[in-house]
């Protein structure tokens, strides 16, 4: 159930990409060796600091005023960026997330998948993850949502509930990001949510009957 929802749900991110390509956004943010970019639309990317350390994560904050999925495009992720968390990864760096909820809606939770493409999953073979096989990936990811679901086939993807984040307050999240083959683009697609009807069980989908 959970692969066949998020295919629905990131699908409608690609149609939605493909049938607007000339969205506004903010200047993209150089910042340590990457850039970072709102430019797909959908939310205001405010800020980026920090060196991508496990001590010092880059520290990216967003507002998010709508209820669709976005994605945060990322540049320069390559071999010579490096592993700056001492992982057996090619490349990889560690994030701080904070996203405002700029939104008339409460969240109750919030998807995250990594994508080489915007248009299909990455799969196992392409080496982005979210520190897959480390537990540098694992034991480093957390959220001030008490709720976290990891997969890492046949897609990337992180899964946040057990909480409220309603309108003007923050979500916050921490996590890894690695490739064993690092490509010069990436995405990080995103989707928070209010549930249609009460809180989905524990291992059910959020995404796929809340895209507008």
């Amino acid at each position: 159930m959970w692969r066949s929802s998020l295919i629905a749900g990131f699908t409608a991110l690609a149609v939605f990409l493909l049938a607007n390509p000339a969205a506004p956004f903010a200047a993209p943010i150089t910042h340590a060796g990457l850039v970072f970019s709102d430019e797909l639309g959908g939310f205001n990317l405010v800020s980026v600091a920090g060196s991508g350390s496990l001590d010092d994560p880059f520290v990216v904050v967003e507002e998010v005023s709508g209820d669709r999925a976005i994605a945060l495009t990322i540049r320069n992720f390559s071999r010579d960026f490096g592993n700056r968390i001492g992982s057996q990864h090619v490349s990889a760096f560690a994030v701080k997330k904070i996203v405002i909820n700029k939104s008339d809606r409460v969240w109750r939770n919030y998807q995250m998948e990594l994508r080489e493409v915007t248009t299909r999953h990455s799969p196992y073979g392409d080496g982005l993850s979210f520190g897959q096989n480390s537990y540098i990936g694992t034991n480093y990811t957390r959220s001030n949502f008490s709720n976290i679901q990891r997969f890492d086939e046949p897609e990337d993807t992180l899964g946040f509930s057990g909480g409220e984040i309603a309108p003007g307050q923050q979500a916050e999240f921490s996590f890894i990001i690695s490739d064993m083959s690092p490509v010069s683009v990436f995405y990080l697609m995103q989707l928070p949510m209010q549930p249609l009807s009460g809180v989905p069980a524990p291992d059910a989908p959020f995404w796929a009957s809340n895209i507008k």
